[in-house]
């Protein structure tokens, strides 16, 4: 059975904590029928420390040969890891598009309180994040530049950014 698009497709999902990652993930792998892969949900299931990078990369080396294999069988993949530098969604992008899937890329920020606000409010992390930890991610991300989004294809669901609350 034909899903919704026209062969593979993945979808990228960039942005900071608390940006609603997860919101839109959760949105688009109901409407486009695909595959979600989020490390923070693999990472818990399997009792591992959130902030272990060295475990974190792992999971996330896992799922991205996983979702490989997916785009090649022709499915639709969502990845929900922040891809918060440039050179990590050219990767996955180049990667996709090299098993002939379309990429497209969907961009989330808010303000820094916001976002503070939002992560306190969900209460997932353990130990809590700190806002100092929030400050220095919001230096080192990459935002993506028009130049960049023009790289992506055009999304197969257009979708409302999640209200600054």
């Amino acid at each position: 059975m034909e899903g919704p698009g026209t062969g593979p497709r993945l979808s990228i999902v960039c942005g900071l904590p608390g940006s609603g990652k997860t919101t839109l993930a959760k949105v688009l792998e109901s409407r486009l029928r695909a595959v979600r892969f989020s490390p923070d949900e693999w990472m818990d299931a399997l009792s591992l420390n959130l902030y272990d990078e060295e475990r974190r990369g792992k999971v996330e080396a896992l799922q991205w040969k996983f979702g490989q294999e997916l785009l090649a069988l022709g499915l639709t993949v969502i990845i929900e890891w922040g891809v918060w530098g440039r050179s990590e969604r050219d990767t996955l992008r180049l990667g996709a598009r090299a098993l002939g899937a379309a990429v497209e890329l969907h961009y989330l920020s808010a303000p820094a309180d916001v976002l503070f606000d939002r992560i306190q409010r969900r209460g997932r992390e353990n130990p809590p994040i700190e806002r100092d930890a929030l400050s220095r991610w919001i230096e080192i991300f990459q935002e993506p530049t028009p130049e960049e989004m023009a790289l992506f294809d055009k999304p197969l669901v257009e979708t409302d950014p999640p209200p600054v609350l």
